[in-house]
């Protein structure tokens, strides 16, 4: 995940999202601690960048919208998402560094996508896609 800060300078940690479709665009979610660096850029900027790669040299890019969601219910489907649809090996148990969907310290961030690029490693063939282009 990639942040920029007041004076436009990024930041990138490591962090993993999960994705699912709504009403037939990608919306993406993460669970995460609402540090005060983090916080603050998203404060002052709330677009962020997160990045996949594969030993195939697949790549995919997600530039999105960042939202913090305090609610509940998205809370709890969120930390479902987590544990349903990250592959074994891959992400990371919520319950690792939480208690439950309602632990105090679990903050969520809605990733709405602007534009998701993704490159094949074997021609390097890329595609784009943006809201309202399917």
């Amino acid at each position: 995940m990639t942040t920029v800060d007041a004076k436009g300078r990024p930041r990138t940690r490591i962090l993993i999202a999960v994705w699912e479709k709504v009403d037939g665009q990608p919306l993406g979610w993460l669970a995460t601690y609402r540090t005060p660096v983090k916080a603050a850029h998203l404060a002052h900027n709330p677009h962020t960048t997160f990045s996949y790669w594969s030993p195939r040299q697949n790549v995919v890019a997600i530039d999105a919208v960042a939202e913090w969601v305090d609610d509940p219910a998205v809370k709890d489907h969120v930390w479902q998402l987590y544990e349903r649809t990250s592959p074994t090996g891959v992400g990371y148990p919520l319950g690792k560094f939480w208690k439950s969907p309602l632990d105090p310290k679990l903050h969520v961030l809605r990733l709405t996508p602007w534009r998701v690029q993704t490159i094949r490693g074997t021609d390097l063939r890329s595609t784009i896609w943006r809201p309202g282009k399917d």
